[in-house]
């Protein structure tokens, strides 16, 4: 017999109010659907502003650190699922505590919701018709209404009675792609997929884009990135990442002889070509990793300077987060070991011993305007992008982008 039946979801009442209620509800629900695309066999039901999850063919305990991914989600509970009779409540009580093995004394007490109002019995008289049976099974339990350790929860509704002891934590936040989509600037260091973490945990809906310098840069920093992605990918259900090739760009401003702005003009490129991506995906932002006055392009002087080059909103979930903060979320989220991998991507290219920290908009305008085939190379580099699109549970799609939407190719692998 299982331990138990179903997987309790519930969402904050701060996230599902008003007129946005059912557009939250929905967008959790086909959250949870997208993480459990490799668990074919589970169900998912949506009730009164919670969602219940049948495991099917898995265990309720397999899919627990699956679905603590569902942002939006204030926390969860495994129950048992009985008929909304005394007898069979008191029954499937005893059952979850007697899967505790109790060897010393453990402190409780029952906590009825009587959603059914045709329940025979009031709530203030069903939690001691509960208790007491169990006390007289259970010599170990004993009663502490203010602070015990097992607090056996009976929700009562018209099907069925849902009794369970655990509230796990949910990751929070609001429900994903509740407040549109946006582009993350994805590179292999521990910053950027952290801020795309925090972006889907606000709402966000986020596509990834990554520079690539090849043969500058190795296949072993692509797949690095790709696997950044993945992290991202087990969290929001899919995730799409774009590749772009960037070294034609990238060497260009080598020939100016503005070495110290070189990193200046390599940011902006990247917005431009960002920006044609977002608008072709219909991303309403970009998202970056900069926190303020981390490296040279990240003082306040050179961010007002690059961020010139695009229209579209730029969001920087962690410009006032300090460093050994950031670093304990990537540990948290699972991408700080792939970040620290030894594979060097194109912001480490060309860098110049000394990158000026207050560039002059004037001047970067000037160089641009007199690097040749600028716009010409930011075209093609946007053309020339690869599209993949990455699963939870770890399956791709490769889409190799061309002018002509119908030229594109798909192949599984």
């Amino acid at each position: 017999m299982k331990k138990y039946d179903y997987l309790l979801l519930r969402f904050g009442e701060l996230t599902l109010k008003g007129r946005n209620r059912a557009r939250f509800e929905k967008a959790a629900v086909e959250h949870v659907r997208a993480l459990l695309r490799p668990y074919p066999d589970a169900k998912v039901r949506r009730e009164f502003g919670r969602v219940y999850v049948d495991p099917g063919s898995e265990s309720v305990e397999t899919l627990i650190p699956v679905l603590q991914n569902v942002f939006g989600m204030t926390s969860m509970s495994p129950v048992r699922a009985v008929r909304p009779e005394l007898d069979e409540i008191v029954r499937a009580a005893g059952e979850l505590i007697e899967a505790m093995e109790l060897t010393e004394e453990l402190t409780f007490k029952t906590n009825v919701r009587r959603v059914w109002k045709d329940f025979p019995h009031p709530t203030h008289e069903a939690n001691p018709l509960i208790a007491s049976p169990l006390l007289k099974r259970f010599p170990l339990l004993k009663v502490d209404m203010h602070d015990p350790k097992l607090e056996l929860r009976i929700e009562i509704r018209d099907k069925a009675a849902y009794v369970y002891g655990e509230v796990i934590p949910g990751a929070g936040g609001f429900p994903l792609g509740t407040n549109g989509k946006a582009l993350l600037l994805l590179s292999g260091g521990i910053d950027s997929p952290v801020a795309g973490w925090s972006a889907l945990r606000r709402g966000l809906e986020v596509e990834c884009i990554h520079f690539h310098s090849y043969p500058f840069t190795s296949e072993k920093a692509k797949e690095k990135v790709i696997d950044l992605a993945q992290v991202l990918a087990e969290y929001a259900g899919k995730v799409r990442l774009h590749i772009v090739p960037f070294t034609e760009v990238q060497t260009s401003f080598t020939q100016m002889g503005q070495d110290n702005l070189m990193i200046t003009l390599m940011r902006r490129s990247m917005l431009r070509i960002a920006t044609k991506i977002a608008e072709r995906e219909k991303a309403l932002a970009l998202v970056t990793g900069e926190s303020l006055g981390q490296v040279a392009s990240q003082t306040l002087p050179s961010m007002n300077v690059i961020e010139r080059a695009t229209e579209l909103p730029i969001l920087r979930p962690l410009v006032m987060t300090d460093k050994d903060e950031i670093i304990r979320i990537s540990r948290q989220i699972g991408t700080y070991d792939i970040s620290i991998l030894p594979y060097e991507d194109c912001c480490t290219l060309f860098v110049p011993k000394s990158p000026t920290t207050n560039p002059n908009l004037r001047i970067v305008n000037k160089v641009e305007a007199v690097t040749p085939n600028l716009e010409r190379l930011i075209e093609e580099a946007a053309d020339g992008t690869e599209t993949i699109e990455l699963f939870a549970g770890g399956s791709r799609l490769r889409r190799e982008e061309t002018d002509q939407e119908a030229d594109i190719k798909q192949e599984w692998f």
